[in-house]
């Protein structure tokens, strides 16, 4: 069996080095493994002010294209959003989606938001997600290699046109929240939940953690992810 190629794609503050670990796991195994890093996001030093949640859409696209054949798009939290409009934009290039501590989301993260970025958090408090099972080491990286997350990602939103979207299998690990949780979000009509009643092929998966997963259980999660890709082989 051969199995697709897996784009990484990180949330909020993330580099593709967020990814490091599961990559790690995956490519020991023997899967292709390819991290990403957004527009915006590669350095502190970025000009944060012209990038859009176009260009992250965009920019998950390109690497998704970059490879050979489908792929299994792999997306992390706040890249929920950009990868879900990945998927109405080149849906017969993405063989399978894995929203990790995320969901196919619409419509904008923060329609309000005006500023040119959104840094990391100045406190865990104030950041208020999930730290189960990372270390404060791991934290100390986080918070060392953050980048600040650009504006207009959190304000934009993408117009669904292709219903392609919606036979994409998909699989929604749950981590800082269980599956119960996220069905309820879903009947409460939470934006970043709006997606999953159009999809036509949804898996459920459990993985009670920290909203990071790649750092507090990367095997775990990287079983997980190979496990869809292998579903998806040909």
């Amino acid at each position: 069996m051969t199995t697709p190629p897996i784009v990484l794609v990180p949330g909020f503050w993330l580099g593709a080095w967020a990814w490091d670990e599961v990559a790690e796991v995956l490519r020991a195994a023997g899967d292709e493994a390819h991290p990403v890093t957004l527009p915006g996001l590669h350095s502190p030093d970025d000009d944060r002010s012209s990038v859009t949640f176009a260009d992250h859409v965009d920019a998950i696209c390109a690497a998704v294209e970059a490879v050979s054949g489908p792929a299994v798009l792999v997306v992390h939290s706040g890249a929920g959003m950009p990868g879900y409009a990945a998927t109405d934009k080149i849906p017969e290039r993405i063989a399978a989606m894995v929203y990790v501590d995320t969901a196919p989301g619409k419509g904008a993260m923060d329609p309000e938001f005006a500023a040119v970025e959104l840094p990391l958090a100045p406190t865990w408090e104030e950041l208020g997600e999930n730290l189960d099972g990372i270390s404060e080491a791991q934290l100390e990286r986080f918070r060392e290699r953050a980048v600040p997350q650009p504006g207009a990602a959190l304000s934009g939103e993408w117009a669904f046109a292709n219903d392609m979207r919606r036979a994409v299998p998909s699989t929604i690990i749950c981590t800082a929240f269980t599956a119960d949780e996220y069905r309820a979000g879903v009947a409460e009509g939470h934006s970043f939940l709006a997606g999953v009643p159009e999809l036509d092929d949804l898996t459920w998966a459990e993985l009670p953690t920290s909203h990071w997963p790649m750092w507090s259980r990367p095997a775990d999660l990287a079983s997980i992810i190979a496990g869809v890709a292998d579903a998806v082989g040909t």
